[in-house]
Order: structure tokens, then sequence, then C-alpha cells
């Protein structure tokens, strides 16, 4: 018996998939859905008017489309005067499900990458007091780059990991892992109470203290302790 699938006709070629280098590998990983955490660091919530004492994980969206491999040079994007960078720990998964536990949730991770959640600031602050949803601000093009993945049986980042953000040499935001508020395995948990988590999916774990703007020829630096460091220019 067969699907049916293999008769399917499409009007147009369908966009080939995006695809996250591994480190020291020639495989690749699919990019399926792409999840953010908001204000998931004490400092970064305080600084965005948050309060890290009382608010549950809440998450946000971007396009697989938006997820750029290995950074490299990104466009400005229109319709901002304030576009900022949000370092951030990029989780991705080999395996899903719904209500996982923290254990599942972990060995659902099949490795860990530095990534940028680039944010079009302005757009969002309107959105903010107007009560409107984020994606314009959030999921334009080229807003996701990513670097190359280490797998989490070859190596997992811990709490003591530093992330780091340097823009044209000069140190924007500096933390480490352990200072998220909801460990990596919490967010998994309770994000597939609300979605079912998939293969392929990434989730963006949050940003530290620091955010500010970059600008045309602005060079990006992004470290995590133990993984491949991400280079961006902003053109």
């Amino acid at each position: 018996m067969t699907s049916g699938r293999e008769s399917l006709t499409f009007i147009f070629p369908p966009a080939a998939p995006v695809g996250l280098a591994i480190d020291g590998e020639t495989r690749l990983f699919p990019v399926g859905r792409v999840f953010c955490i908001g204000r998931n660091y004490a400092d970064h919530a305080i600084e965005m008017g948050g309060d890290p004492e009382r608010e549950e994980p809440f998450f946000f969206a971007k396009p697989a489309s938006a997820i750029i491999a290995g950074g490299g040079s990104l466009p400005y994007p229109p319709a901002t005067a304030s576009l900022h960078h949000e370092v951030e720990l990029v989780v991705a998964l080999a395996s899903g499900g719904r209500n996982l536990s923290r254990s599942a949730a972990r060995e659902a991770i099949f490795g860990h990458a530095v990534g940028i959640d680039l944010t079009r600031r302005d757009l969002q602050d309107i959105a903010k007091r107007s009560g409107r949803p984020w994606d314009m601000a959030k999921g334009f093009d080229a807003s996701g780059p990513v670097g190359a993945l280490v797998p989490a049986a070859r190596r997992e980042p811990s709490g003591d990991a530093s992330i780091t953000l340097d823009v044209n040499g000069e140190r924007r935001q500096s933390g480490t892992l352990g200072q998220m508020i909801w460990k990596p395995d919490e967010s998994l948990a309770w994000l597939s109470t609300l979605v079912e988590l998939k293969p392929g999916d990434l989730v963006f774990t949050g940003t530290p203290a620091g955010v500010g703007a970059v600008v045309s020829g602005d060079r990006i630096a992004a470290r995590i302790t133990g993984l491949p460091a991400l280079h961006c220019t902003i053109m």
C-alpha cells in the first residue's frame, strides 16, 4: 500500500530544507520548527521590564527560513532603526513528544549550538504597547543565525559555561548558562505541554543582559564555552 504522496505534484518546487552543520561531520541537521523562550535570564528580564521571580516561561516562534546556518553576511532588515543582538544557546531535538518529563526532554536533545536572536526592537516595542503579536519583530528574514551543532553525546555545555557576544571586538553581553531561570530540560518539558515536540525542532533558550543595537558594518562574535563560535557581519 502506498500513501499516495508519490503522485503529488506542486505548482512550483517546494523550498529546500534548512540544514545546520554538525561539528566534525558531513551530515546536516534538518531544521523543522523554531521556538524561542523570552526573558529567561533574570538580568535580561529586568532590563526588559519583566519580573523574573514570578514570570512563567513564554515562547514565540521564528520560521525555519529565518535560520542562517553558519552566520556570515546578514542584511540589515527593512522597517527598523533599532536592530538588536541577543546571543543564545540553541538546543536541537532528534526526537520529541508531548508532556515530557525533564529526563525525557534531555533524551530528546540531539545537540547544542550558538545562536543569535536578531530583533527589530522598535517594532517589538510598538507591538508590546499595542498588544500586537511579535512576529515581524522576531521572525523576519535572516533573523536567526546559528553556528555548528555539537552532539550532546559528545559534549554537553555545563552550567558554568560562559555565553558572550562581542561587537567590533567590544564585549556587549556576558553571562553563564547557569544563570538561566528555566534550564533547557525544564523549558522543553514545559513547551511539550503546549505543542508536540518533533525531530528537527530548534529551541532558542534566552539571552543574558546587555542586548543592544547593531548597524551596517558591525562584526558580531557570539561564543559559548565548548561550542563553535558564530561570526556575523551586518551588511
